[in-house]
């Protein structure tokens, strides 16, 4: 169960382009459930996505996860728990890794990680099973760099690349666009 109470981020806080990107969000979404944010743009829901996976390390009111307070918590203190697909495709992927590499990481979500995990080949035909569900054809393409991808199949493989884990949150964020 995720709850959040009071949440308010402001950007530029004191300056003439303070902007009150949240004020005061209040919800809770119990486990199992899924919710749908919908505002116009500039209305603050990537703020809200953010601020759930922890790239603001001190708002103003709480996060808490399964009762727990993650407020304060890094986003590689949350990762283990929360995975993301941006809006952006090229953010959620190594552009001049493979196809492969790149879901070694993400396969290494919730553990200390390098690029020494990523070359492993332990779960190449796991990674070719899961990408033959996309039916994108790319399971076969495991050694092509994933930059070399179109957007629709590189924010497929970014989808998959964040369930690869089992994890209490899933944010998505746009993961359509």
């Amino acid at each position: 169960m995720i709850e959040v109470q009071d949440l308010r981020i402001t950007f530029n806080a004191g300056t003439p382009l303070e902007n009150q990107a949240l004020k005061g969000i209040d919800l809770s979404i119990p486990e199992g459930q899924f919710i749908t944010v919908i505002g116009s743009n500039g209305a603050g829901k990537s703020t809200l996505l953010n601020a759930l996976a922890g790239e603001f390390l001190s708002p103003k009111g709480s996060i808490s996860l399964d009762r727990k307070d993650i407020s304060t918590w890094s986003v590689e203190k949350r990762a283990p728990q929360i995975a993301r697909v941006f809006q952006d495709p090229l953010m959620g992927t190594c552009e001049d890794l493979t196809i492969e590499e790149n879901l070694a990481l993400a396969q290494a979500r919730t553990k200390t990680r390098g690029l020494g995990i990523a070359a492993k080949r332990q779960f190449r035909q796991h990674f070719m099973n899961k990408l033959k569900l996309l039916q994108l054809g790319l399971e076969n393409r495991l050694e092509d760099k994933i930059g070399l991808l179109s957007g629709g199949q590189r924010q497929a493989v970014s989808l998959l690349m964040a369930s690869l884990q089992p994890m209490k949150l899933l944010l998505l964020d746009e993961h359509t666009a």
